[in-house]
């Protein structure tokens, strides 16, 4: 993304803020501020990590068949999360997710917008609700764009659904591991802020058409872009994506890798008021030698994640900050051992984990259960809308309400978890 990809974000969050002047604001009080998800992309297993299932058996749990004890009484986890076993206090598991796809691109559309898919019309992410609803005119005034992702799109679907290309998320591309956290349109590897300003007055001599009618409306409606977007770039807002202002005590505590980093960003993020930041995290889709994966990304996962969670409760930011772990789906409970796969596992939507923490929801809780192998659920099916319709309550956003668009649609926020569907939203744990 160059500068031009920057200033076209910020018009058309300009332009969002016109188009949602006439949006009532949610009526509901809000208990959170913001949303770090931490998006498993490919989809883990819920075996080895928060739903182990010691008695199945070496089929089903492979060598990972000794889970540990939580700082929480009776909660187990999965034995490489030592870190993140001391912070159960601090979320809730939920052991009955279902949807019952298991294809990457609906199972991950339906997680991310609650819908099933259907002809003719895509939903938006949650994502994209919460930058329509807390986003640009919704009282957000920063410079950073109110729904970042880090570092790539999830790329299964569209995330602004028909609410349009305003409310796509920015993503961020880079690596917030390297020396210089390369952010696309922001920070540029290399680039000084003296070559910058030079690019920025080469921009300016070359504008003819623009020196020419200086008083056109729509040339200063752009200008006013321009400089909002060179105030990102130039000016302090950019310095949050600076983790170098980080002590290297906290950077270690996140670990030095992406993911961990991503970690620390997201919390650097919300805490200068970012509604949603999702953290795209990949190599999940273990088909193949799936513990070998597991003992090298787990370890990575348990330290980021449990730092993020100390650092954000240290800081008083767990009140206000919903943390969201999820794939699209889980994985296989048995494991296929034959060639190739050699203790692989597959896609599995039947029942899988998904973890919520701050923001209203309740720590030290288990919701829903799995069966004796991880299979299906057996207590307290909860569906897509369910979470996601609880995310959206403790942002202050009625799930019942209707989603506002220019397309005229008759829609809510989120389908009804009505006929059949369990007990509805997660309201044990809120």
């Amino acid at each position: 993304m160059n500068i031009q990809s920057v200033i076209r974000h910020i018009c058309l969050a300009a332009a969002v803020m016109l188009a949602t002047s006439g949006i009532a604001a949610p009526a509901q009080q809000s208990k959170a501020k913001s949303v770090i998800q931490i998006w498993m992309w490919g989809g883990p297993s819920q075996l080895d990590t928060f739903d182990p299932k010691p008695d199945a058996g070496y089929d089903y749990c492979g060598p990972l068949g000794k889970p540990i004890p939580t700082n929480v009484e009776g909660i187990q986890i999965g034995e490489l999360l030592p870190l993140l076993s001391q912070q159960a206090d601090k979320y809730s598991i939920i052991r009955s997710m279902t949807h019952g796809s298991n294809g990457h691109e609906t199972a991950a559309y339906m997680m991310q917008t609650g819908h099933e898919p259907s002809v003719g019309i895509v939903y938006p992410s949650v994502g994209a609700i919460v930058s329509l609803f807390k986003g640009y005119g919704r009282g957000y005034t920063g410079l950073i764009p109110p729904y970042i992702v880090l570092t790539q799109t999830q790329g299964r679907f569209s995330e602004e659904g028909f609410l349009g290309p305003r409310y796509k998320p920015f993503a961020t591309g880079g690596d917030p591991n390297q020396k210089q956290f390369a952010v696309e349109g922001v920070v540029a590897a290399g680039i000084s802020d003296q070559r910058q300003h030079n690019r920025r007055d080469l921009l300016h001599s070359l504008d003819s058409l623009g020196r020419a009618v200086p008083e056109n409306p729509d040339f200063s409606a752009l200008d006013q872009c321009e400089n909002k977007a060179y105030d990102l770039i130039l000016g302090d807002a950019r310095k949050v994506f600076d983790l170098s202002e980080e002590p290297d005590a906290v950077r270690d505590r996140y670990g030095r890798n992406r993911f961990g980093q991503s970690c620390l960003a997201a919390r650097r993020l919300v805490e200068r008021g970012v509604p949603y930041v999702t953290i795209n995290y990949g190599g999940w889709d273990t088909h193949k030698q799936h513990f070998e994966a597991m003992r090298r990304m787990l370890p990575e996962m348990d330290k980021g994640m449990s730092a993020l969670l100390q650092d954000l409760s240290e800081r008083g930011l767990l009140n206000t900050t919903i943390v969201w772990w999820s794939g699209e789906f889980g994985r296989t409970p048995k494991v296929d051992w034959s060639a190739p796969w050699n203790g692989g596992r597959g896609h599995f939507g039947a029942c899988f984990s998904a973890l919520v923490a701050g923001g209203g929801f309740k720590g030290g809780r288990v919701v829903g259960a799995s069966d004796e192998k991880g299979g299906y659920v057996q207590e307290r099916p909860v569906y897509p809308q369910d979470l996601l319709g609880s995310i959206l309550e403790l942002l202050g956003i009625d799930p019942d309400g209707p989603l506002p668009n220019d397309k005229g649609l008759n829609i809510k926020v989120m389908p009804s978890s009505e006929a059949g569907t369990g007990r509805g939203r997660l309201k044990e744990i809120m």
